[in-house]
């Protein structure tokens, strides 16, 4: 039997390939990170074909790493960003245009008038648990077909294939062999009935998307196929056998297994899940109701989820926009360095504002400045508002789910700065736990592909390996905390609806 599983993790800013052995220990490990196109303000977009080519690379330097070579490996997991919009050539095998990633908000004129419709938000939201936003997937494949040019009348005619990044993935390893996505990628594209488990054609038809450009939907831990040894560093062909969307990847690889568990990932966004079990909760505040994941023939499984758009895309900003640090370690430094924020507030609405608030047309806002302010003072900002975004996100879904937190599993790159998960701590008040693999979204893709192929037997295995690295008590007096956090909120208010009036941000 072979010893590893490989795990391709395909985030917003790069793509990170894990091996992991049976043990979950990590035996191989590479990083690369990939372009980002700003064509205009409010736009963001990706090569896809870059993406396969880094992951390409990428494979081969952690197969390198470990000491293995491919026909080592039991299989393949994958791991993405949610809701990035791929569409391809289904004869060529390459992209009609550049991806519109989940960051884009040029769709945020044509949701306005969707939500403008009496009833039609509420019809969407009980069919998709999603609120109407450029976030998702269905209004950017819209915008895909009415603006790349002849790229409508190709897709009726079947020559065209829709995914989101996992597609694409599994299209190439399997040398387009493949055309699937799993139940919790599909619940991210506003196109998908996560009740009917089923492409709606209600939707479809409302946003004049053609069915025939739609992958075929299956588990999130099953055997979609095996890689094209052309493709894939030799004779040898690998199942790929697990696939999930990050957040739900992380939940799982966090063994957040049972009724009212719960992680939060810093990554290039936050995203904090509960699992609601096979019941699919009721947002009334606003937050997302998801499929969390799908393992073999078993009902699907759901979550409750609270989207925030930017976190450590923000330190990201510090680094290539602002170019104030080198390295997201420094962070962590400043912080230190200041007895407090002597109140300065960054309010990261670089893409507008995800869960609870749900405002494209809000936009960043560093509040509080005077002549000390220094630049660890903006560093200390951008990590508090990480915490105060997941303080706004966790206090709607103790309200929405009727559960309160006890605690809270932390993962993801940000989970190694202690400053600042002392600094969530305090903030919600409730312990927080960070694992000894922090890299859960990776991990969760290995666990569903080891658990189709028998390399793994059960859940209850992977949980006994979920093992606790660092645990962090709230230590901050409550009248402290609230002081902050009303703070923030006055920052946020003004921060909401900036670009209201900015064409440019409403452009189809």
């Amino acid at each position: 039997m072979s010893e590893y599983i490989l795990a391709i993790d395909q985030g917003t800013t790069g793509t990170t390939v894990l091996i992991f052995d049976h043990d979950i220990g990590i035996r191989g490990r590479a990083y690369s990170e990939f372009t980002q196109h700003y064509p205009r303000p409010g736009w963001v977009e990706h090569d896809a074909s870059e993406i396969w080519h880094v992951s390409v690379s990428v494979i081969e330097a952690a197969l390198k790493d470990a000491g293995i070579r491919a026909s080592d490996l039991n299989a393949i997991g994958i791991t993405n960003q949610r809701e990035t919009v791929v569409m391809w050539d289904r004869a060529t095998g390459k992209p009609v245009s550049n991806a519109i990633v989940w960051q884009d908000r040029r769709t945020a004129g044509y949701c306005d008038e969707l939500r403008a419709r009496d009833g039609l938000e509420e019809t969407i939201r009980a069919k998709t648990g999603l609120v109407v936003d450029p976030y998702f997937s269905g209004t950017k494949v819209r915008w895909m077909l009415e603006n790349v040019p002849g790229l409508r009348a190709r897709a009726e005619r079947g020559e065209i294939a829709f995914g989101t990044i996992d597609s694409w993935l599994v299209w190439q390893l399997t040398g387009g062999r493949v055309h699937i996505t799993d139940y919790s990628n599909a619940s991210r594209t506003l196109l998908y009935n996560i009740h009917e488990l089923e492409w709606d054609t209600e939707i479809l038809e409302l946003l004049d998307i053609p069915a025939a450009i739609l992958p075929e939907v299956k588990p999130s831990s099953h055997i979609y196929g095996e890689t094209d040894p052309e493709m894939f560093f030799g004779t040898h062909s690998i199942p790929v056998a697990g696939i999930a969307g990050d957040q739900q990847a992380a939940l799982f690889g966090q063994a957040c297994y049972g009724e009212g568990l719960a992680k939060n990932t810093y990554g290039t966004g936050s995203f904090v899940l509960m699992n609601t079990g096979t019941e699919a909760v009721k947002s009334k505040e606003k937050l997302l109701t998801t499929i969390a994941w799908g393992i073999g023939d078993e009902p699907v499984e759901y979550a409750l989820e609270g989207a925030i758009f930017v976190t450590g895309a923000a330190v990201q900003w510090l680094r290539d926009g602002l170019k104030i640090i080198k390295g997201a370690a420094e962070t962590e430094q400043q912080a230190r360095s200041l007895a407090s924020n002597d109140g300065v507030y960054f309010v990261p609405a670089l893409v507008g504002l995800g869960a609870p608030h749900w405002d494209p047309y809000a936009r960043g806002l560093l509040i509080g400045l005077t002549r000390g302010t220094t630049q660890a003072h903006v560093s200390r900002a951008v990590l508090e508002s990480m915490c105060y975004q997941a303080r706004d996100v966790v206090a709607t879904m103790e309200r929405d789910s009727g559960i309160k937190l006890k605690e809270l599993r932390a993962d993801g790159g940000a989970s190694v700065n202690s400053w600042l998960m002392q600094f969530q701590a305090d903030m919600l008040g409730v312990p927080l736990e960070v694992p000894r693999i922090v890299e859960t979204t990776g991990l969760g893709a290995a666990y569903l592909a080891g658990l189709a192929t028998g390399f793994w037997e059960s859940r209850e295995e992977l949980d006994a390996k979920w093992k606790l690295a660092k645990r962090y008590e709230p230590s901050m007096p409550e009248v402290e905390r609230e002081r902050l956090y009303k703070r923030w909120n006055k920052a946020l208010e003004r921060a909401k609806g900036w670009a209201e009036d900015d064409d440019a941000a409403g452009e189809e």
